[in-house]
């Protein structure tokens, strides 16, 4: 028979037993909880946990090992979606057979689902104006560097090249930096946004002006070149921080934003995305046009990159532009 002062401490006993039991379960719980959303933290998931409408700031601060390479974000269901918008029309159909058209196009609306896809996406291609976004590049990378002084003139130089494609701007700066120059930041293992070994990329090697002599790229001998694929990998490593630092690649996102002409991408995505920023680079030649655009707006977040060798290519590159908005990023 158990006493009275048995009895209460064994009563108290069960009940710290089931407490201890309860707690321990929850802190079980509190733990796993914390340790998943360690993980999820430590890949490249950029925008966890935050609303599609919501801006986030350019450009992510991300570790350099935890970019991955953008063709690891090949996607097979938007790759059969770009082509099918591509061969419903007859005439873009036959520009891309006859490697007179190329399309990259990454989306970046669900940052931890990214997801890129590309028609002729290393075939190399002259691209007018397009490549001054390399002189823009190389010219960070000097300034950064000590190699040429930092003014304000060549800013003015800079946002002038991007915004309104002045070719003066352009020569002046190809001219401070030389070709050699140029090259070796395009080629620099740590870019590589010209590549021999797939297909080549953006290229300059001629001033944008009649004169001077002409430094062409190895694989066709252009002057002024991109394939789609290194143009959605230049932006894909702007987002991202990842050209020459983050406060460069925040300088050449600033210089980059609201372009002053308005036609080909831009004509048509103000008209669906007035709220979106954009951040732009197109080319015109002759019957050569091109454009690439990082659109960053409520439900749209994405880079469009297309090459053009025929005559209504500016009217191509708007009717893609709306294709693409419409069908593949914010279908109605």
């Amino acid at each position: 028979m158990k006493t009275k002062d048995e009895l209460w401490y064994l009563l108290f006993a069960t009940f710290a037993y089931f407490f201890m039991i309860k707690m321990m379960k929850g802190l079980f719980i509190y733990l796993i909880v914390t340790v998943l959303l360690s993980c999820n933290s430590g890949t490249n998931n950029l925008s966890s946990g935050l609303s599609d409408d919501m801006d986030m700031s350019l450009p992510f601060t991300i570790e350099q090992e935890a970019v991955k390479p953008l063709y690891t974000y090949k996607n097979e269901e938007l790759q059969n979606a770009l082509e099918q918008i591509i061969n419903k029309q007859p005439r873009w159909k036959s520009l891309v057979a006859e490697k007179k058209m190329a399309v990259g196009l990454v989306v970046l609306n669900d940052t931890s689902n990214i997801k890129f896809a590309r028609v002729n996406g290393d075939d190399i291609m002259y691209a007018a104006s397009l490549p001054k976004i390399a002189i823009l590049l190389a010219m960070e990378d000097a300034l950064d560097k000590g190699e040429i002084k930092e003014t304000s003139a060549i800013h003015d130089d800079m946002r002038k090249m991007i915004a309104r494609s002045d070719n003066e701007a352009a020569t002046r700066l190809i001219d401070l930096l030389g070709f050699e120059k140029i090259e070796k930041v395009l080629t620099d293992p740590e870019y590589l946004l010209y590549d021999e070994e797939h297909g080549g990329g953006l290229w300059v090697g001629k001033r944008y002006a009649k004169t001077g002599k002409r430094y062409p790229e190895p694989i066709k001998g252009i002057s002024h070149a991109a394939t789609v694929n290194q143009v959605c990998r230049f932006y894909y490593l702007l987002v991202n921080g990842q050209l020459v630092s983050p406060e460069r690649s925040a300088q050449m996102l600033d210089i980059m934003q609201d372009p002053e002409l308005h036609h080909k991408f831009v004509n048509s995505i103000e008209k669906v995305a007035p709220k979106a920023k954009l951040f732009r680079k197109s080319g015109t030649w002759h019957d050569y046009h091109a454009d690439s655009i990082l659109v960053w707006g409520p439900k749209r977040k994405y880079i469009l990159v297309a090459l053009t060798e025929a005559s209504d290519g500016e009217k191509i590159l708007r009717d893609l532009a709306l294709k693409v908005d419409n069908t593949l990023i914010a279908p109605n």
